[in-house]
């Protein structure tokens, strides 16, 4: 029985250390994954013909310009932006531009949907057709963009400010331990509070007071 378990206990560890691994580049692995599906659509853009994608997405791009930009200059254009999302996706050169021109790439993608309704349903809202199945998937595409986004935001978290007051201060923003015995947290030596000689002389004048009031009221009790 024992010899039975061994293979799947080492299958599990296996994979378990795999795991471990993985989540800590999974958001690596996702950006490079992303970067490089992009480069790739890219680079065919640039060839007339080469992207099932072109008529759409050059037909889509006039439609939004109102047909200032035709399919000629829109389709090097698409390509050049596909190429530098993909670049800067694969680098992590300039993270937060590079999402911002993917998920404004993405909106214009998924506005497909709306402007050319005949080529992307064959029922509106309903059923897509090939072309509207290719825009739809890109869901996952923008998913995954989130979740890089995310990342990145986390790991650009702002760090603690350094301490100002040299390897043994502590600085404004450090947060401070306890302190040694016999000192306080900048290191010096506590002193015991300055007595002054005003305050001693009015507890002396308040003591002689309290001592008289006493023994006045003693001396009448005893009086027949």
């Amino acid at each position: 029985m024992e010899s039975r378990s061994l293979p799947w206990s080492r299958v599990r560890s296996g994979w378990e250390r795999f795991a471990a691994g993985y989540r800590r580049r999974s958001s690596l692995v996702l950006r490079a994954s992303v970067g490089l599906v992009y480069l790739w659509f890219g680079v065919l853009k640039f060839v007339p013909g080469a992207s099932p994608a072109e008529d759409v997405a050059t037909r889509t791009m006039e439609r939004l310009t109102m047909g200032l930009v035709s399919a000629d200059v829109s389709r090097p254009l698409l390509a050049l932006m596909e190429v530098l999302i993909g670049v800067g996706l694969l680098s992590g050169v300039l993270p937060r531009l590079t999402l911002v021109v993917f998920f404004t790439h993405m909106s214009g993608v998924f506005s497909a949907l709306l402007l050319l309704p005949a080529e992307t349903w064959t029922t509106v809202l309903v059923a897509p057709s090939m072309e509207g199945q290719y825009i739809i998937k890109n869901v996952v595409l923008v998913a995954a963009g989130l979740t890089v986004a995310t990342a990145s935001h986390e790991g650009n978290g702002r760090r603690p400010p350094r301490s100002r007051g040299g390897r043994g201060g502590a600085g404004r923003g450090d947060v401070e331990g306890p302190a040694a015995p016999g000192r306080d947290h900048g290191g010096q030596p506590l002193t015991a509070p300055e007595v002054r000689p005003e305050t001693t002389a009015r507890r002396k004048t308040r003591t002689s007071r309290a001592m008289g009031s006493i023994a006045a009221v003693a001396a009448a009790k005893t009086v027949p």
